[in-house]
């Protein structure tokens, strides 16, 4: 099966109508190299997986698509905005990024962290704009930042960086915060804006648990196996920085054995989801067929 074409461009037709500045105010001021430094980071590509995730999930739920979009650029606002910070050279240190130049590379380290900033702020008002009863976007919202905060995102960034000494289940928890997280809810919010009950949801989560996994293992393999120019960043940039990842743990064939296993789950997770759930079981092909 294929990646669903169709949602990446239907994301990316919606992010390239986004502005973020209007122009210079009354007083001269002018914000528009913010903008461009967020537009140029937010357009700069990729098959957009986490915002196409949650319009294969409204598809699954029969949901309009239109009524989901503002929810799929805050996703994407959002991964950006951790990309952007994670490229900074207090962390991660890297000045290639889709093939182009990192943000602050480009722009300079200030402009770069204020457009992560700017992008985080603007996906909060971007999902809070959806148009869905009340009580299912407060709860998308706080689905979103609980995923993006200290027991998300930020929390398994942090545990990254500080260099703690990390086992298997060390490791698991560590990319179930600052990749898994994020990814799962992708779809989470979707369900959330659709109104599933608790009950339909469960294989949804199941299946998004295992996806996140599945794309960090693929990601570790990728960083050992991969070029420059297919990664589109410094290929073997985990190893340089010392960071355990499923490859140093567990080496390249084990580590693709799980990556084999995790696939495998994550479709059986879908099997017992309700509604048309066949793009969502592309996605999952296609981050596990990423490494063959």
């Amino acid at each position: 099966m294929s990646y669903p074409e169709d949602l990446r461009q239907l994301v990316d037709d919606h992010l390239a109508g986004i502005h973020f500045s209007h122009g210079s105010g009354p007083d001269g001021a002018d914000t528009t190299g913010l903008d461009e430094a967020m537009r140029y980071s937010l357009l700069a590509g990729g098959k957009r997986i986490r915002p196409v995730l949650c319009l294969a999930t409204a598809r699954a739920a029969g949901q309009p698509l239109a009524e989901f979009m503002d929810a799929a650029a805050a996703l994407e606002m959002v991964h950006t905005y951790s990309l952007v910070h994670d490229d900074l050279p207090a962390m991660d240190d890297d000045d290639l990024r889709r093939g182009q130049p990192t943000s602050h590379v480009k722009f300079g380290e200030a402009v770069a962290i204020l457009a992560g900033d700017g992008l985080f702020a603007e996906a909060m008002g971007a999902l809070a704009a959806s148009p869905a009863p009340p009580d299912r976007v407060v709860e998308a919202v706080a689905l979103l930042s609980s995923a993006t905060g200290v027991e998300g995102m930020v929390g398994g960034q942090y545990i990254d960086v500080s260099a703690q000494a990390l086992d298997a289940d060390g490791l698991r928890h560590l990319h179930s915060l600052k990749t898994g997280r994020l990814i799962k809810a992708s779809v989470e919010v979707a369900l959330a804006l659709a109104g599933l009950s608790q009950d339909e949801r469960e294989p949804y989560r199941r299946f998004a648990s295992q996806i996140g996994l599945l794309f960090q293992i693929v990601d570790d393999i990728l960083d050992v196996t991969g070029s420059d120019e297919e990664l589109g960043k410094p290929q073997g940039s985990d190893a340089r920085h010392g960071k355990v990842t499923y490859v140093s743990l567990y080496g390249l064939d084990q580590a693709r054995s799980l990556a084999a296993e995790t696939h495998e789950q994550a479709l059986a997770a879908l099997a017992g989801a309700g509604g048309h759930t066949e793009d969502l079981g592309r996605i999952a092909d296609y981050i596990y067929s990423r490494e063959q």
